[in-house]
């Protein structure tokens, strides 16, 4: 792992990967949406409402699995201060923040013709709520350290948060609350397969679509840090 660990080795990587990450991405993400929305069934309880699943549960997934990715590259950063760990921090955490926005204002169009309102304090609502205040602190202290390379500050908030992850996964199932209940399981799924295809042609595609966001931020974080380094570099030379 760590030989790609190179900046100059990861970028030549990522060139490559970038585009073979996107186009499927995007391809898939149209793909789901517009079977989803225009040629999958409409449920027989919620109607057409039902079509938002279709963007808030991958949005829901990708923000939880996206806090995980952040809290192993701090992870990689407290402990093996691994080069680019901080970069791919700082490059997933805007984007699982912007995919648990996503989920909290698409679940909230879901819930008012669902449940008859936009907000609830039910139990998993709630903790996506926290969820995108942890995204935001991480954020926050990010910023503030920038200029310090010895922080930790962001890093091990990122990991003390970790601890809201089971709380989100398990919080239908701990508690009595309006979300449903868990629809798909390793063993068996309570949604129609014509439901479940553009489903998982969304997931996937949205999946692609936030590593090849990540991948570019990385790219461009990197490169930005070339340019402040040759600015210095001149600077010397020329004071």
């Amino acid at each position: 792992m760590h030989r790609f660990a190179n900046p100059a080795r990861f970028l030549r990587i990522a060139r490559i990967a970038t585009p073979l990450v996107a186009i499927p991405g995007l391809l898939l993400t149209i793909a789901g949406l517009y079977i989803g929305l225009f040629d999958s069934p409409p449920d027989y309880q919620q109607g057409d409402s039902v079509r938002i699943m279709y963007v808030h549960v991958p949005a829901a997934w990708l923000g939880s699995g996206g806090y995980l990715a952040l809290a192993v590259s701090s992870a990689a950063v407290l402990v093996w201060r691994h080069p680019l760990a901080g970069v791919a921090a700082r490059a997933i955490a805007p984007v699982g923040a912007l995919f648990t926005a996503i989920c909290l204002v698409s679940g909230s169009l879901w819930g008012k013709p669902t449940w008859g309102t936009y907000w609830v304090w039910d139990a998993r609502l709630t903790s996506m709520l926290v969820l995108l205040f942890l995204y935001i602190g991480y954020l926050a202290l990010s910023s503030a350290e920038r200029d310090r390379p010895d922080a930790k500050g962001a890093s091990i908030l990122s990991l003390v948060g970790t601890i809201n992850l089971p709380i989100i996964k398990y919080s239908v199932e701990w508690w009595n609350t309006l979300h449903q209940g868990p629809s798909i399981t390793l063993t068996k799924s309570a949604i129609d397969g014509s439901m479940l295809l553009p489903l998982f042609l969304s997931l996937g595609g949205f999946s692609l679509l936030f590593a090849a966001i990540v991948l570019m931020r990385m790219r461009a974080a990197l490169a930005g840090q070339r340019v402040a380094a040759r600015r210095q570099r001149l600077a010397e030379a020329h004071a």
